[in-house]
């Protein structure tokens, strides 16, 4: 593997946003290393690529800072290409939520980590739970859990709006699932603080799951917020995806060419020759 991408995040009180960011940039710049990094005071959601040797020369050094030091770093293949430059911000959030402190604070309460272990247990049991897919609509469009609930958020801060779907299951077992788990550590404490009452986060996201289990009950690929696009980790599987305009099988995404839509969505080969591609929503 000669290119690696990392992706982390904690959820941790960070007193020198601006401090961490700015040591974060030096180190990424040196190492030859692109990809994107938010800093708050909650906590750090990164994600980058770089050649492999470089990538491992990061994890270590971050992995020595200790109050980073028990990161869980998720490693994929990468081509080269997958970012376009070095993007270390500031934020007043890791993750868009625009949740207020008392509705969700996963540093002082969050749901359980449920391990991909268990989850594997709990399908080949049978187990009575329902997975809900904190990911963005377009996202679960590619891939999924069987079974699971798509909540159709537009953002992360549309899950207020997805209480109402969700009232139904709101005395089950609950396994939110996300990429990484930087979604779910927050969006899980919400559901807790909304009055769901069994509510549990899979421990290092559909990432991590599909890495130690692939082609087992993820199906679909993985939505990947860099130039890849789409990942898988082998096994078999289906393409459960569909093109937005013919309905065929597909995992490939196009933004909608309107400067006032750019929809991201699925479109097949056949549908995406021309220069100029829709989503056949929005007016033209």
């Amino acid at each position: 593997m000669q290119y690696q991408v990392l992706l982390f995040y904690k959820y941790i009180t960070i007193e020198n946003p601006k401090e961490v960011a700015d040591t974060l940039r030096a180190q990424m710049v040196h190492l030859g290393l692109r990809g994107r990094v938010i800093v708050a005071h909650e906590g750090i959601n990164g994600t980058m690529e770089g050649k492999f040797m470089s990538t491992e020369e990061f994890a270590q050094n971050f992995l020595k800072d200790e109050r980073f030091s028990d990161v869980q770093i998720k490693r994929s293949a990468g081509d080269g290409s997958s970012f376009p430059k070095v993007s270390v911000k500031v934020r007043d959030e890791i993750v868009g939520t625009r949740f207020s402190y008392d509705e969700a604070d996963p540093r002082i309460r969050t749901a359980p980590y449920l391990s991909p272990e268990e989850l594997r247990n709990w399908y080949e049991n049978q187990k009575d739970f329902v997975v809900v897919d904190m990911r963005n609509d377009y996202e679960f469009a590619s891939g999924h859990f069987k079974d699971s609930i798509n909540p159709e958020l537009e953002n992360s801060r549309d899950l207020p709006k997805a209480l109402e779907k969700l009232e139904p299951i709101k005395e089950k077992t609950v396994l939110t699932v996300c990429t990484g788990g930087v979604r779910c550590e927050k969006m899980s404490a919400y559901l807790l603080n909304k009055g769901f009452k069994n509510v549990y986060q899979l421990d290092g996201g559909i990432h991590t799951y599909m890495e130690k289990y692939p082609g087992k009950d993820y199906q679909g690929t993985l939505y990947t917020f860099d130039n890849r696009l789409v990942m898988d980790f082998g096994g078999d599987r289906e393409i459960i995806g569909t093109c937005k305009l013919c309905k065929s099988k597909t995992e490939k995404y196009v933004n909608c060419k309107n400067n006032l839509c750019h929809l991201h969505f699925l479109a097949c080969d056949d549908c995406t020759k021309g220069e100029k591609v829709y989503c056949g929503d929005c007016i033209v």
